[in-house]
Order: structure tokens, then C-alpha cells, then sequence
């Protein structure tokens, strides 16, 4: 077959040096095809003076060669500018689409900044102080019974050791390890404010930021040093330094500083400070434990100095306390004392020890709250995926035509994922909005003071990068996926998915349900173990039981005391104690009991002092014996011995029995239930041995008559112990509302989780929202027909329903086994506690399967109901 006429060789060499390499092929087609119809039309010569006129006519700037940096990146600023105004255009078309996807995302990233800031509040603990890196706790590892025991209550000498005869310490400062409810007096007011004994050096180890007065302010013993909230307590506007503060009506105490409040968050709290001196002269014990190597209660803060190794320190003062007990065989052989450095930085996260051994703390539940945070946030861009995936087919003509025209797959990607990561930073502004608005509430559920770093570049930074992240994870998959459409069959009649297409969505769907359901299962577990904490039997009556913190006068007429609350008729029964009724704040070694051995002497035994009517008032019923009484005068040299420590000393018959302890025999005169009064109630109670020691008390525990209002007893005791302790303000305690504190961690965790899993599976149930109107889009033909041969609503619901359930049955399953792991390994840190049964799991499969059917049901009918004719009227 003879060829056609050729275009003229140099115009078209002319052509391909000008124009732009993008343009040349569209270009010359264009002017061959044309030179081809001239041809045919006025001959081939004038054709070719034609088809020169033509490229002299496309020799114009706009068709010049130029960089390809400058017109191919689909990165440029026309370019993006193009994709981010094509997005918007595409928002405000499906405005119910779009608020569906920027609130599911929005709500996420609001969960994992609220988490996020908890976080950074709680490892940021204690960096406020300017020697953070330098500052430690000196503990003591003992052990006693076979168990090796940590413990911050020191020796009193111990810190004047380490001052005198070890120079890498900077500072030392020994402090009050109770911190006590004093009574403070200006003029006729009484204050009763917390506040700690603590040696001078602590001013500048804990570099405190110190707002008025003296920079030393510890120089006299009878000084005070107060916080800027207190000192606007006691004396208002008026300037605080140099009044006269009346401590305990024992001292007279002189105001010497004024320092900014401590952090919310800082391991040392106070209301205000009083020398180390001054707890000397106060305290006749004090003076004797000076050169006590055997009173272990005395805390002690240390601070290095610079360039220390605190490992190579600690290897240094391990042997203190044993060196100074050389000639305790028991010391030497079995308790063997240790002294080591625990730095501040992990003091508030990791203040758990195992067997002498630092296993970690509060540190557990930042990390899980961090995987919870984190898996909110990928459970809304999942969200996100399958929101956009369920709209790919009103899209496909849309990527049909911008192919055909010319669009490339890197152009396609480039749009979808503007338009997410639009998505994406339109959700970072309403969550910052939820965060403004949720913060107070959730401040109050942390107890903590909160707020959005705003001025903080680092938080600015890092949510940039963070939701420019999360908008290109939550689009990657829709852009790769819409973009790989085949034009020529999505213009011939649309795009049809097979099963394999709708697998990955499936699949999200089931990663998204089983994150939400192993949090329902992990927030259900530790509600149950609350509960079960909060009905274990505690031994004592906590109900109308109240405890006051005692002072030297109300001691001294304590009898006239007594019988006067008991006139009132609102008061049963009155007992004196050295601690709560919910605490205990001693426990000693050295008992001796028949058949004892001598490594039974290092046996630890709870130690509570008190006198007349202890079980009467405590509520507590006898197992063996009786109370203490006034009817038998031996029991000044009584104990009463709990369950557990007629266990340990393998007594069967306890009362009656001869005990040694502290150079003196002791009756045993009665066994009691064990008293659950440790620091957290899931814990098994230990032995227990409660000492007739009238002269070792501090509070007086009242029993409220059941049959008056505690509002009123509380009215006619007021002016009973004003009489006799006028300096003192009246304040007390409930003791069922002190236990309840022990359970503050357990129900902030679950609160925390029951917020997170609520929400998880809210935006889950949007996911399966989009996933429900997919597949309704998809089978609208098919239903039509069902219908056309009979098919009810019913029918078709179940029809629609059936995937879904088995996707959700699918999350419980895989869920379950991972749940059920992890919160036993949760639950191993709890002595007392429950046992996971298989009701958990039904229950939640129950509740996963209602949400989802509630869920979906609203396109299932929908599209259920939609007329047939319709839906087949374009077949």
C-alpha cells in the first residue's frame, strides 16, 4: 500500500525544539491529521505552505520548552492550589459525607490529644525542679519473713551519716514521712493545714521558686515557711513576713518566706514547711531517736553533685544501717539491711518494688492509655478508609473522565490524598474546639490542672506532623485504590467490585470492632474488680465511724471527753488509736510466742496502739476472746491478735497465750477478723497485732449512733471537742468515705476506659455506617429484583444484616483471647481478685450485636423499602 504525504521534515524539527516535550505529542498529532485532511482537500503543495503556517503559529511562550521541575511535579503551587480547590469542592458537595468523616476524625484526635496531654503531665512529674537530674529518695531494702520488703522509713541517724562521711552529696535533708493536719492560729482564726517537717537544704534541692522573704529561710528553729495560697488564707493582701503564726498552741512560729504552690503534679506537696530543728525541740522522741539505728521512721532526699555516679553512691552507703547494727545477729543474718538511691524521675511512675527490685508503678497504665489513645486514632482513619471506599462508585466516572483526558495514577493519588489530609486538618481544628470544651470535665476526673500547651511550638509541631500523618494514612488506601480504575470500563457502564474488593474494607471493619470490643471486654473486667474490691468483707464496720485527729489536749481529758459525747445520746461508743480506722501507720518485728524460733523474730506484725472499746467502736466482731475492758486491769499488758497473725504464729489456742515484744510480756485477750486496712484494698491483709498502749495514740474514732442523722451527732460533738480543744478546729473524717479513696487509681482507669471504649465504638458504628451504605449502593439491582419476586422488607434487611453480623461474631472472636490475656496479666498485680468468666464475653458479643443491627439497620431499610421500578428503571 503507497504511504500518504509527509508533513514538511524541518517544520516539524522546528516544531520539536520549541514546543514543550508534554505538549509535543498532542500537538503534532493534531497538526498530522490536519495536514492529512488538507491534502485531500487543496492538494498536498498547498497543504505543506499550510502546515508551516500552522507551527509558526504555535511558536508562543506558553508552548516554549522549559524545565520539566516547572510544569510536570504534580507538587507545585498551581497544582496543589488546583487540588485543595477541587477537594473543597468535593466537601461542600456531600456535606452529610463530610461532616460524617470530619467528625469521626475529629472525635479520634480529640481522644488521642486529651490522652496525650494526660500523658505528658504525668512523665513531666517533678521537671519543674531545676536539680531534677540530681535529686533521689534514699530507700531501705530489709527482709522479714523470708520476703525482701522495700521501704522509704529510715533511721533517724542516717542522714547525718551520709552529711558527715560521704562527699558526693550536695545537700541532705531529712523530713516527716506522715505529712500532718496541723492547727495554725493568727489572731482569733484557726486554719488546719498540711504541711512537713523538713531540713533546711531542701529550700535549694528542690530549687523552691520562693516569692517573698528570706532566701534562706530556715536560719531560727521557730520559723515558718508558707505557700502563696496559704498565706492568702491566713492573712489576705496583707504582707506575710514577719507575722507571728501560733503552731499546734505549742510555738510560736515567725513567717519567713513566701513560695509559689507546688505543681499538681510534683511528688512533694505542702501548704507550708516548718526546720527540722523545730520537729526537735517539738518532740521529746525525736530527740531519743537521734542515735536509734532501729526506728525506721524517718524519710531522707539526697542531692548529688555533678558528675556523680548515683550506681557507684549506692555501692558506697548499701551497708550504713547494717555497720551500725554489727551487733544484731538477726541484722547480719537474716533482715539485712540495704540503703540505695531512688532518683526522681521516677518517683511518681515507677514506685513499685518486688523483692527488693523496682518493677514499675503507674508507668503501666500510661502506656496502656497511650495504646488506647493511639487506637482510637487508627480506628478513625480506618473510618475515614471505608467512608471513602463506600463512595467509590458515585467517584468512578469521575476517574474515568480524568483519565481520558490525561490525568496520570500519581495526579489521581495526589487529588485523593489532598483531599484527606484537608479532611484531616479541618478534624484537627473542631478537635481542638472538643479538647477546649472537654478539658475542664476531664481535669475533674483526673483531678488535675490541665491545659492546652497553645504557646508550645513542640505541641504545635507535633500535631502538624501528626494529622498531615493521619490525613495521608487515612487516604492512601481510597487514593490507590479509586485511582487504579480502569477508564475504558468505567465509561462503558461503571465500575463492578467483586468479593475480592470488598475484602480489605471487611477487613478494617473487623480490626475496628476488635479494638472496641477488647476495650468493652478490658473496661467491664475492671469494673467488676472494683466492685468485687469495694464488697470485700473489711472486718470492722465502716458505716458511722468517724476519726478525729487528736492534739495533747483533747488526750489529756480524753475520759471527761468520752463521757460527755456518750451523754449526747448520738454516740455508742469512743476509742483512741495511733492511726485511721482505714490505715494502719506502724509495724515491728522482734515478737516472740512459744515454739518461736529465732528467724520468726523478723516476722513483720502490723502494729496498732489503742485502749478501752477498740472492737466496740471499730464495729469489729470478736472471733476469740474480748475487747479490751475496764473490768480487768491486766489488760494493760493485753494484745489482740488478728486471723492472720494467729496463722503465722501457728497458735491454736491464742487466748491466754504469753507474747514477748519490746522487753515485756503481752496476754493475748482476743483474735479478731483480719482488718482490711492496707494502702489498697486488693491486697491480702497481714498478721496484726493491736497493743493496749493508751500512751502511742493520736486519733479518737467515734461510733455514730444508727438511729440519729450523722449531720446531727456531728452538731452536738462539734461544741463538745471545741471545749476541750479550743484552739483546734473540729474536723473529722468518715471512715466509709476514707476506704473509698483506696480505689481512687481503679475507678480513675476505668472511668478513663469506659470513655475510650464508648467512644471507639462510636466511630466504629460509623465505619460500619459507610460500609452499610456501600453495599446497599451496590446490590440496589439486586434488591430491586428480590423484591420484584417477593421478597419482604424483612428478607431484605436480613439480607443486608447477615455480613455484618459475622463481621462483628468475627471481632469477638479474635478480641476475646487478646482481652482475656491482658487483663489477667492485669489482674496478677491484685492479690485479692476476680476470676474472668465467660459471661464477659457473651455479654459483649450481646451488646456489639445490638449496636451493630441498630447500626446498620437504617440503610438495610432503606434500601429495603426503596420501589423496585425505580431501582431497575435504567436496565
Amino acid at each position: 500500500m503507497k504511504p500518504g504525504p509527509i508533513p514538511p521534515r524541518t517544520a516539524d524539527r522546528l516544531l520539536e525544539w520549541f514546543v514543550a516535550s508534554h505538549l509535543l505529542e498532542s500537538l503534532q498529532g493534531d497538526l498530522h491529521e490536519e495536514f492529512a485532511y488538507q491534502v485531500e482537500r487543496i492538494g498536498e503543495g498547498r497543504a505543506r505552505w499550510r502546515y508551516w503556517w500552522d507551527v509558526l503559529g504555535f511558536l508562543k511562550p506558553r508552548f516554549i520548552r522549559r524545565p520539566k521541575s516547572e510544569y510536570s511535579t504534580p507538587t507545585t503551587t498551581t497544582m496543589l492550589r488546583n487540588y485543595l480547590k477541587i477537594a473543597f469542592r468535593n466537601l461542600l458537595k456531600n456535606k452529610a459525607y463530610s461532616a460524617i468523616n470530619i467528625g469521626g476524625l475529629a472525635v479520634g484526635m480529640s481522644v488521642a490529644m486529651l490522652i496525650g496531654i494526660w500523658i505528658q503531665d504525668e512523665v513531666s512529674a517533678n521537671k519543674h525542679h531545676k536539680n531534677y537530674e540530681t535529686l533521689y529518695e534514699v530507700k531501705l531494702n530489709q527482709t522479714f519473713d523470708g520476703r525482701r520488703g522495700t521501704q522509704d522509713a529510715l533511721p533517724f541517724p542516717t542522714g547525718d551519716e551520709l552529711r558527715a562521711n560521704y562527699p558526693d552529696f550536695k545537700a541532705v535533708a531529712t523530713y516527716q514521712r506522715s505529712e500532718g493536719n496541723r492547727s495554725l492560729i493568727v489572731g482569733d482564726q484557726k486554719f488546719v493545714k498540711q504541711g512537713i517537717f523538713i531540713g533546711e537544704d531542701a529550700i535549694d534541692m528542690f530549687s523552691l521558686n520562693i516569692l517573698n522573704g528570706d532566701k534562706k529561710p530556715f536560719k531560727e528553729p521557730y520559723s515558718i515557711v508558707l505557700t502563696d495560697e496559704t498565706a492568702q488564707a491566713l492573712f489576705g493582701n496583707q504582707d506575710p513576713i514577719g507575722k507571728i503564726i501560733r503552731l499546734e498552741n505549742k510555738a510560736d512560729v515567725k513567717v519567713t518566706a513566701v513560695v509559689a504552690k507546688q505543681p499538681k503534679n510534683a511528688t512533694l506537696q505542702f501548704e507550708y514547711l516548718l526546720p527540722w530543728n523545730l520537729m526537735e525541740k517539738m518532740n521529746d522522741w525525736v530527740k531519743k531517736a537521734k542515735t536509734d539505728w532501729r526506728n525506721n521512721d524517718f524519710g531522707l532526699f539526697v542531692q548529688l553533685k555533678d558528675g556523680i555516679d548515683p550506681a557507684q553512691t549506692t555501692a558506697k552507703i548499701k551497708n550504713v544501717v547494717l555497720n551500725h547494727q554489727a551487733n544484731d545477729v538477726a541484722a547480719r543474718t537474716l533482715v539485712k539491711p540495704e540503703l540505695f538511691l531512688h532518683p526522681m524521675s521516677k518517683w511518681r511512675l515507677y514506685s513499685e518494688f518486688n523483692e527488693g527490685v523496682n518493677t514499675g508503678g503507674f508507668i503501666k497504665y500510661v502506656r496502656l492509655f497511650g495504646i488506647f489513645g493511639l487506637f482510637v486514632l487508627v480506628i478513625a482513619c480506618i473510618n475515614f478508609m471505608n467512608l471513602s471506599t463506600a463512595r467509590s462508585e458515585k467517584r468512578a466516572k469521575e476517574v474515568g473522565v480524568r483519565k481520558a483526558v490525561g490525568s496520570g495514577r500519581k495526579q489521581l493519588v495526589g487529588q485523593f490524598l489532598s483531599e484527606s489530609t484537608l479532611t484531616a486538618y479541618m478534624a484537627l481544628i473542631l478537635a481542638l474546639g472538643i479538647v477546649l470544651l472537654s478539658l475542664p470535665y476531664f481535669n475533674r476526673l483526673t483531678e488535675k490542672t490541665m491545659a492546652v500547651p497553645f504557646g508550645n511550638p513542640i505541641f504545635w509541631g507535633v500535631m502538624l506532623a501528626a494529622t498531615l500523618l493521619a490525613g495521608l494514612l487515612a487516604g492512601s488506601y481510597p487514593a490507590l485504590y479509586l485511582s487504579s480504575f480502569n477508564p475504558v470500563k468505567i465509561l462503558k457502564g461503571g465500575v463492578h467490585v467483586g468479593k475480592s474488593a470488598s475484602l480489605p474494607r471487611k477487613i478494617l471493619v473487623v480490626v475496628q470492632f476488635t479494638f472496641s470490643v477488647a476495650l468493652m471486654i478490658g473496661t467491664i473486667i475492671i469494673y467488676q474488680q472494683i466492685q468485687h474490691g469495694k464488697n470485700r468483707p473489711v472486718g470492722f464496720t465502716k458505716q458511722g465511724l468517724i476519726s478525729i485527729n487528736s492534739s495533747k489536749e483533747l488526750l489529756d481529758h480524753y475520759e471527761a471527753l468520752r463521757a460527755e459525747l456518750l451523754t449526747t445520746g448520738a454516740v455508742t461508743s469512743v476509742c483512741k488509736t495511733n492511726a485511721p480506722p482505714t490505715q494502719w501507720w506502724s509495724n515491728n518485728g522482734g515478737w516472740k510466742w512459744k515454739g518461736a524460733s529465732p528467724a520468726d523474730e523478723s516476722a513483720i506484725f502490723t502494729t496498732i496502739a489503742t485502749g478501752y472499746d477498740y472492737a466496740q467502736t471499730m464495729g469489729i466482731r470478736m472471733k476469740e476472746g474480748r475487747d479490751f475492758s475496764r473490768n480487768f486491769r491486766t489488760d494493760s499488758s493485753g494484745v489482740l491478735l488478728n486471723e492472720a497473725a494467729v496463722k503465722r504464729m501457728g497458735l491454736k489456742h491464742p487466748v491466754g497465750e504469753i507474747l514477748r515484744w519490746a522487753n515485756r510480756e503481752w496476754t493475748v485477750v482476743g483474735v479478731i477478723p483480719d482488718i482490711v486496712m492496707e494502702w489498697s484494698a486488693y491486697r491480702a491483709v497481714g498478721p496484726m497485732t493491736i497493743l493496749f498502749a493508751e500512751n502511742w495514740v493520736n486519733f479518737i474514732n467515734v461510733r455514730i449512733n444508727p438511729t440519729v442523722a450523722p449531720s446531727v451527732a456531728i452538731e452536738k460533738m462539734a461544741p463538745i471537742f471545741s471545749k476541750y480543744n479550743p484552739v483546734y478546729p473540729f474536723s473529722y473524717k468518715f471512715a466509709d468515705l476514707e476506704y473509698d479513696k483506696k480505689f481512687t487509681y481503679e475507678e480513675l482507669i476505668g472511668n478513663l476506659s469506659a470513655i475510650v471504649s464508648v467512644l471507639a465504638i462510636f466511630i466504629s458504628c460509623l465505619g460500619l455506617f459507610g460500609l452499610a451504605s456501600f453495599m446497599a449502593e451496590q446490590r440496589t439491582k439486586e434488591i430491586g429484583i428480590r423484591k420484584v419476586l417477593g421478597a419482604s422488607v424483612t428478607n431484605v434487611w436480613g439480607l443486608l444484616s447477615k455480613d455484618f453480623v459475622q463481621l462483628v461474631i468475627i471481632s469477638c472472636l479474635v478480641a476475646s483471647p487478646v482481652a482475656w490475656y491482658a487483663m489477667n496479666k492485669w489482674l496478677e498485680d491484685y492479690t485479692y481478685r476476680i476470676t474472668i468468666g465467660a459471661g464477659v464475653f457473651l455479654i459483649v458479643l450481646l451488646v456489639a450485636l445490638v449496636i451493630t443491627l441498630l447500626t446498620i439497620s437504617y440503610q438495610a431499610i432503606k434500601a429495603a423499602i426503596v420501589n423496585p421500578v425505580k431501582s431497575l428503571r435504567t436496565e
